[in-house]
């Protein structure tokens, strides 16, 4: 089993996270860390987004950071630069595949189609970010690609909730998944911390 699979076969349910206030980084990840989270994806939609995987990773070196919209080399050069331990992409460029494949953090590439999947396993990849899961067919797509995928493996993102993700982790071909429901807003305006821990409990539970 490759790195990057064990890091997401443990983790099981990964938040996903857009950090906007880098004061709020590290006890947001407290908090999921004492719900049970061994990785989180802080995506780089955010101008703070890579300080906050520094500032996680050197508080909590116990917990896994990887970053994530990583659209081009430059953002996973600045990923590893930043100390993420893995790096997702919301799709695959020839450029990315490449870059992804030297670069000393492993590249979760993402697909929504089968086309898509065969360039990133022609490139080596057999692990995969599904993505947007629900809107690219979801549970009856994964269904779908396991057949003529066998090697193929998969974190599905977009449109997971806490009903739906059971069924996803049910499935052989899916080692992960990530959601964005675990913190949201208004929790983090109000600085709920206790309320993101039990809804990690929670994930983690079904």
């Amino acid at each position: 089993m490759t790195y990057l699979a064990d890091i997401l076969m443990r983790a099981r349910v990964m938040p996903v996270l857009a950090i906007k206030t880098l004061a709020d980084a590290v006890p947001m990840a407290e908090a999921l860390m004492r719900g049970g989270a061994t990785a989180i994806e802080v995506t780089l939609r955010t101008p703070v987004a890579l300080d906050a995987i520094t500032a996680i990773r050197k508080a909590l070196p116990g917990l896994c950071v990887g970053s994530g919209t990583v659209l081009n080399p430059h953002d996973l050069k600045a990923s590893a630069d930043a100390g993420a331990a893995f790096a997702v992409s919301p799709g695959l460029t020839l450029s990315l595949l490449q870059a992804g494949s030297t670069s000393i953090t492993p590249l979760l590439p993402g697909i929504a189609s089968a086309s898509e999947l065969m360039l990133g396993l022609e490139a080596g990849y057999t692990v995969f970010k599904l993505f947007p899961a629900e809107a690219a067919g979801g549970i009856p797509m994964l269904k779908s690609l396991a057949g003529p995928f066998a090697s193929a493996r998969f974190c599905p993102t977009g449109g997971i909730t806490i009903s739906n993700a059971p069924q996803y982790l049910a499935l052989s071909n899916v080692l992960c998944v990530g959601g964005s429901w675990l913190v949201d807003d208004r929790i983090v305006a109000d600085r709920q911390w206790d309320v993101v821990s039990e809804r990690m409990r929670l994930a983690l539970a079904q």
